[in-house]
């Protein structure tokens, strides 16, 4: 099977099987919601979620995401209406913006699977994403405000 379901829709990538993930969906698809940053899995700003769970895209092979499901920042939601997003527009999350949309991305999948979690909890699930601006405070507290509203 040579296709992936991203966002939603169903693809069938040129690139080769061992091109990074965050490869396809930026050249090829044109999604450029999830960043390029260490390129080594280290920093987080491509997370992206692969049946759901988080994974670091500049890392992950095309290959592993034939058949699968791929949910990028751009098919989060349409107009931002996630709880997750809604709550770091209220909290004026970003500062510069750049590591966002896989603090939201990592953000979201822990909520999925601890829907009210704890500081210890956040600090876990995040740990790898980072933030050059040091918004760590504001991403605890907004994860906290999106627990809260579902």
């Amino acid at each position: 099977m040579n296709t992936v379901t991203i966002n939603g829709k169903r693809v069938t990538p040129k690139a080769e099987p061992d091109t990074p993930l965050l490869w396809v969906l930026r050249d090829e698809l044109g999604l450029t919601g999830t960043k390029y940053s260490c390129g080594k899995g280290l920093c987080g700003a491509c997370t992206v979620h692969l049946e759901g769970e988080a994974v670091r895209s500049c890392q992950t092979p095309l290959s592993a995401a034939l058949g699968k499901k791929v949910t990028t920042i751009e098919g989060l939601s349409l107009h931002g209406e996630h709880p997750v997003q809604q709550a770091w527009v209220a909290l004026d999350v970003p500062q510069c913006g750049y590591c966002q949309s896989g603090q939201i991305m990592s953000a979201v999948a822990l909520l999925a699977k601890i829907p009210h979690p704890t500081d210890a909890d956040i600090d876990q699930a995040m740990n790898g994403n980072l933030c050059r601006c040091g918004t760590y405070n504001r991403i605890r507290a907004a994860i906290h405000r999106a627990a809260a509203a579902t």
